[in-house]
């Protein structure tokens, strides 16, 4: 059975984010979409188009050899929704980043388009880790 559109879009933002391709990542986004990172206990606000690009440029500049493998893949076509269960490594100044990701990703009708991402992340990377490579960004910056 050929491939959904909301699926090959999936897949394509993988390979995107592999390339660390961010015209690309952003191509698949719808221009309302909206990610929130998760779990609501972080307290972290949503994030719109202009400030989840400014992340991905910011983040660019620290991640070297991003890698998401993809470990399962669960697609409720009437919904237009996608899940993935990700996991992410990198090279950073702060030290090998390893991260462990659910995305639902919801399409718009095309299944082209992204129109909101829920990423749940790993709690203890996002306590732990983010703070050293936040620090090293601003010594970047700085430097």
């Amino acid at each position: 059975m050929p491939l959904t559109p909301q699926r090959q879009t999936a897949d394509k933002l993988i390979v995107a984010f592999n390339r660390m391709d961010i015209p690309a990542i952003m191509s698949f986004r719808a221009p309302t979409c909206t990610r929130h990172l998760l779990p609501q206990s972080m307290k972290l606000a949503p994030q719109d188009n202009t400030a989840y690009e400014k992340s991905l440029y910011s983040l660019k500049t620290v991640f070297q050899n991003f890698n998401l493998d993809v470990h399962e893949v669960i697609e409720d076509v009437e919904a237009r929704k996608v899940v993935m269960w990700l996991s992410a490594k990198a090279d950073t100044a702060a030290g090998e980043y390893v991260n462990e990701y659910m995305w639902v990703l919801e399409f718009d009708e095309s299944g082209e388009k992204v129109v909101e991402v829920k990423e749940f992340v790993d709690t203890v990377v996002q306590r732990e880790f983010w703070p050293k490579l936040q620090e090293s960004m601003r010594r970047a910056r700085e430097g």
